[in-house]
């Protein structure tokens, strides 16, 4: 067995099948699955379970990827450390990031941190999947009940919806009194296309109420339903970052403030694989962003030694 033979099966498994594998690797699927077969044979067990779609390891071949994957990690780590020497801060991130948090928070952020790191590369998604990281993405931010058990999660704070509306209407037409009032009244909030949505009150000291929403403006746009609440076309239902300038100046009003509302979580992770290399650059835009949500300073990059 070699570093190569190694590789591959990292590569194998990461992928989750032999074409995907076979194209990051730059060889025919056929090659691939010679090379695994051959490993297969110079250590004598199965390594991964293969079916048409995807490929599983056995228990032989997580224990060989583990120590292939940490290999590899540091091989990495060397070649990072020999290229960096001398120079500022380089290298690509690349961060996926809900489309309302990440336009109206996290946007300001990166651009925070585009100055303090310019040779630093940001690619940034704005999108709502909740799958899995992707090959191309080192971090996502996400707002979930709970992380999957398969990546490092770590906590942003907790999310907070807010039923309100513009003071106008409010004046004009009042403000819902209960969930069924709610429910009744022209909703303004976020959806996705083709799923109902619910939402979920929770009350100290009774059990959870749950309602079903037919929203009359439903967008994954978060600053286009934060223009339809300002023009008083009804009583939104958003995160609190969406309005709260707005809250403070009075140009907004809130109401059934004795419950907790949650459309599609209640927390928000910045969430990473445990296995894949961290460069110098993600780790640093991963303290970066946990230091903002704190609420914390960030320090100016050091200076490059010379």
């Amino acid at each position: 067995m070699d570093l190569h033979s190694l590789t591959l099966l990292v590569e194998i498994i990461d992928s989750g099948n032999l074409s995907q594998a076979a194209r990051k690797l730059k060889m025919t699927r056929a090659n691939v699955s010679y090379h695994l077969a051959q490993l297969e044979k110079s250590v004598g067990v199965q390594l991964v379970k293969r079916t048409t779609r995807r490929v599983e390891p056995t228990e032989v071949g997580l224990r060989l990827y583990e120590h292939g994957r940490n290999i590899h990690n540091e091989i990495l780590a060397a070649r990072e450390t020999i290229t960096s020497l001398g120079q500022d801060l380089q290298g690509r991130v690349g961060i996926s990031v809900p489309s309302g948090y990440g336009q109206i928070v996290v946007s300001n952020w990166l651009i925070e941190f585009k100055r303090l790191y310019p040779r630093i590369v940001l690619d940034v998604l704005f999108e709502n999947r909740a799958d899995n990281l992707r090959d191309e993405v080192d971090i996502a931010i996400r707002v979930m009940q709970e992380p999957p058990l398969s990546v490092i999660a770590r906590s942003l704070g907790d999310v907070r919806y807010v039923a309100c509306a513009s003071a106008t209407y409010a004046q004009q037409y009042g403000l819902p009194q209960t969930l069924m009032e709610l429910r009744a009244s022209p909703l303004i909030t976020a959806g996705v296309m083709g799923r109902q949505l619910r939402l979920s009150a929770y009350q100290e000291g009774q059990d959870r109420q749950e309602v079903m929403l037919e929203p009359t403006l439903s967008s994954e746009h978060f600053p286009f339903l934060r223009e339809g609440i300002l023009a008083g076309l009804g009583v939104g239902l958003v995160p609190d970052y969406v309005v709260q300038d707005k809250l403070a100046s009075g140009e907004v009003l809130t109401t059934l403030g004795e419950y907790r509302l949650s459309i599609f979580g209640t927390h928000m992770y910045l969430l990473y694989l445990p296995n894949r290399h961290q460069t110098r650059a993600v780790r640093t835009c991963i303290d970066f962003l946990l230091a903002k949500a704190r609420g914390e300073s960030t320090p100016l990059p050091p200076l490059a030694p010379m």
